[in-house]
């Protein structure tokens, strides 16, 4: 059984006929193109990010600030708590997805290439940028583990497709009829029988005998 060999033709034949790394590329390439496009991806992941952290914070900080209440007053402690922290966790939480956006668009419109190596890049130089305050000892340990927490994501997700079940082939259409105007069946031409002349013999019916010619 023949593989296709090609890139191009590895997106035109069916997925059966695909080599296994053309299958997990396939898969991964799917997976990409479920993103949004670049420009707005940032925007996506600010807001989700956000979104994430203020959740998060909101569970979080109503936790600690009733425990940190006295009894009587656990639920102003609680809601006081959330406003005060859980939106600031949602920023933080905000700047870190934006950065990390900005930094994997940037990779893909530098490398014209949408791997996984763009997001491990990406969580580095996010660790280095959010930390580079403290000197570049500091930065460079939390590029680090930016970089070492996206590899840990990318390959867990790597693991995920390469462990998903294969969706079967579509079916097939069955082929169409060519549209247009049906032509008619032409009518069988009935062959003209020869003119007889003078002192020549007619055709007998079937099973007759040949009539002679009275005028001859």
């Amino acid at each position: 059984r023949r593989l296709c060999r090609t890139r191009a033709e590895s997106h035109t034949c069916p997925p059966s006929l695909r080599s296994p790394a053309q299958r997990r590329d396939s898969r991964r390439c799917s997976h990409a193109m479920e993103r949004d496009p670049c420009p707005h991806r940032i925007l996506d992941d600010l807001g989700g990010a956000f979104a994430m952290g203020a959740i998060g914070g909101t569970v979080w900080h109503s936790v600690v600030g009733a425990r940190n209440s006295p009894s009587g007053e656990r639920l102003a402690g609680s809601l006081y708590a959330v406003r005060a922290r859980a939106p600031v966790l949602g920023g933080n939480f905000a700047v870190w997805g934006g950065l990390f956006s900005t930094f994997d668009c940037a990779l893909v419109a530098i490398r014209d290439k949408e791997d996984p190596w763009n997001a491990i890049a990406s969580g580095a130089l996010t660790g280095y940028v959010l930390a580079a305050r403290g000197g570049w000892r500091a930065a460079s340990r939390s590029a680090a583990v930016g970089g070492v927490l996206l590899a840990m994501i990318e390959g867990l997700n790597h693991f995920m497709l390469r462990m998903a079940p294969q969706a079967p082939p579509p079916a097939m259409p069955p082929p169409q009829p060519p549209s247009g105007p049906a032509t008619p069946p032409q009518a069988r031409s009935t062959p003209t029988p020869p003119a007889l002349g003078l002192g020549e013999l007619a055709p007998a019916p079937a099973g007759g005998e040949l009539m002679q010619d009275k005028w001859k």
